[in-house]
């Protein structure tokens, strides 16, 4: 009897930790075996209705500068080299007497700003949908959820600025923002969050980078878990902030590391962008906008570096 009960104690805990590790949030709610997520929540109706935010058409790059000195989470750097068939006063090319230069990158994708795929992080190895790493991970690439497969994102952007709920310009690391303060900030500002949109929130933290990368990089204010289940629950495509992680940095509970990101990422197959410059949408309160993001097609990318473009 001894012996069963210890047994059963064992199936239990064995069950437990096997719930913990995400047999609760998968198959995806958008079918066995989909890589796509939140995307499929786009649709040629929703670029429709999006492009008629179109009223003035000012056009605002919402991706960064990427260079040398842009902070990034260690050990992710960013190096170029231009080249030259020569020193610039050598042989020309034909009688038209053609001159060029060429460039050579070498750079993690993860640097500026970024979109993470859903191949990003997981739980205890398993990723977006069940896809386990054994599975689709090698150093050449990711055979599944990469960063290639994606269509083209466009569609209503929401900027939900927690700057102003806060009543600050930039907000401290360790703030953090969740259902109640989105939905407030939300209402003051007119808008709603729906079904495919595209959520970015500015914190003013942004105005650290190329200032104080020290700062910037050792916490950040950002979304809170409970704020990342509500707005998953939505429908929403992606979130994003002027953040380098999104999420709040300290985290809300210090045993966790980044909780937010397979929230999003993992069990609700939503896309994060960070290190959005969102700071001249929010300076005009442009709260809604046409969304458009071509990601560059790198085969078996698990990030991207991005220039997203909000056009009113």
């Amino acid at each position: 009897m001894k012996r069963l009960i210890v047994s059963a104690v064992g199936w239990l805990f064995a069950m437990a930790m096997s719930a913990g590790a995400g047999e609760d949030w998968y198959p995806s709610k958008y079918g066995e075996g989909d890589t796509l997520g939140a995307i499929n929540n786009l649709s040629p109706e929703g670029v429709v209705k999006a492009a008629q935010l179109v009223r003035t058409g000012k056009t605002y790059p919402l991706g960064v500068v990427t260079g040398p000195e842009t902070p990034a989470y260690p050990p992710r750097s960013f190096s170029l080299t231009v080249l030259q068939g020569g020193d610039g006063t050598g042989a020309t090319q034909g009688a038209n007497l053609a001159t060029g230069n060429d460039d050579l990158m070498f750079a993690w994708l993860g640097v500026g700003s970024q979109i993470d795929g859903l191949g990003h992080m997981g739980l205890n190895h398993v990723y977006y949908n069940g896809h386990r790493a054994t599975d689709f991970v090698s150093p050449t690439g990711l055979t599944k959820l990469s960063i290639d497969k994606l269509p083209p994102i466009v569609t209503r952007g929401v900027l939900i600025d927690m700057a102003r709920f806060f009543g600050k310009k930039m907000l401290s690391a360790g703030t953090v923002f969740n259902r109640s303060e989105i939905v407030a900030q939300a209402e003051t500002q007119g808008v709603s969050i729906g079904k495919g949109d595209v959520v970015l929130f500015h914190t003013g933290w942004q105005t650290l980078a190329g200032q104080d990368n020290t700062r910037f990089m050792s916490g950040q204010p950002g979304l809170g878990v409970e704020g990342a289940e509500y707005l998953a629950s939505l429908g929403v495509v992606a979130v994003g902030a002027d953040t380098w992680g999104l999420e709040v940095v300290p985290f809300e509970d210090d045993s966790m590391q980044f909780p937010v990101h397979p929230i999003l990422l993992a069990k609700n197959g939503v896309y994060i962008l960070e290190n959005m410059n969102v700071g001249p949408l929010a300076s005009d309160e442009a709260w809604e906008f046409l969304f458009v993001l071509g990601q560059a097609r790198f085969e078996g990318a698990v990030q991207g570096i991005i220039n997203p473009v909000a056009i009113r």
